[in-house]
């Protein structure tokens, strides 16, 4: 049986998450800790200390109703913003889940609401963004698999204006061993080339070039690799063009509790203060 393929923006999801996921020196410190209430409601707090010193959090309360589709989640930011989510899943038709989106700053009062629809079949996936506050504005992509070829597009369009203001477009291979996609974003002015390898169980490969085509002539190169020691843990390692090396190292210590750990070292710089150390903490309830 046919499955539906993946959204436009996954086309390359494989290569992204190998090389962008689980590399804890982008802040100085994370911590999450998830739970789960008697009556269903998933709670999920964040936290997170970056290298110039700001602190950010959210709390975050989910309920979910499977039978009816319905989603809710309500969250509340340090920055002193509410967001609420409605998601409505398989009742409006079959493969379509609708979302209607709002935030909500109650010093300044302003508000925002997005009204976004995805919609699933075999061999097809396409999905609308709209900005109901601001334009209002509309992002549509669509993808078309089969045999796991993929090829999509994506546009988006403001409605005052009457015109487009962005479109990019995607190929793409994708298999459970390996996978390979094309982008070109900006207005078709960004071309990347990602490529990922399950090598076998343990081992996990990939890498992606970038060029703009209205910037320099420089290539931009990511290599990255994954090696899981055992179920519990895994360690990566990536390197790019500009010689900035990062290095990670994921353990489960104990049924809810994860820790992780990374560094980023500039392989030019290795003298001075330009390197990057951060920690992530993760506790499930």
């Amino acid at each position: 049986m046919s499955i539906p393929p993946p959204a436009f923006s996954d086309v390359a999801k494989a290569s992204n998450d190998l090389i962008n996921r689980d590399f804890y020196h982008i802040a100085a410190a994370d911590l999450e800790v998830k739970s789960k209430a008697p009556n269903g409601v998933i709670f999920n707090v964040k936290g997170k200390s970056s290298h110039e010193g700001s602190t950010t959090g959210s709390i975050e309360g989910k309920y979910v109703n499977a039978p009816s589709g319905l989603t809710v989640t309500q969250a509340w930011t340090t920055t002193n913003v509410l967001n609420t989510k409605v998601e409505l899943d398989n009742q409006i038709a079959k493969g379509m889940k609708a979302e209607v989106a709002a935030d909500f700053v109650p010093s300044s009062k302003d508000v925002g609401a997005k009204l976004n629809l995805t919609f699933k079949q075999p061999n097809f996936h396409a999905r609308a963004f709209f900005d109901l506050m601001k334009g209002p504005t509309a992002n549509i992509d669509a993808v078309l698999g089969r045999e796991g070829f993929l090829v999509g597009a994506e546009a988006g369009y403001d409605v005052q204006k009457a015109a487009i203001t962005r479109y990019a477009a995607a190929v793409g291979y994708s298999v459970p061993q390996y996978s390979a996609a094309i982008t070109a974003s900006n207005n078709l002015s960004v071309f990347s080339a990602a490529y990922y390898h399950k090598v076998n169980s343990e081992v996990e490969a990939g890498a992606k070039a970038t060029w703009d085509s209205k910037g320099s002539n420089n290539v931009g190169l990511e290599v990255a690799g994954k090696w899981r020691r055992d179920p519990t843990s895994f360690a990566k390692a990536k390197v790019n063009d500009r010689g900035i090396a990062s290095l990670a190292y994921n353990v489960l210590l104990r049924s809810g509790v994860t820790v992780g750990a990374g560094i980023s070292l500039d392989t030019q710089k290795l003298h001075e203060s330009a390197h990057k150390v951060g920690t992530h903490f993760e506790f499930n309830g």
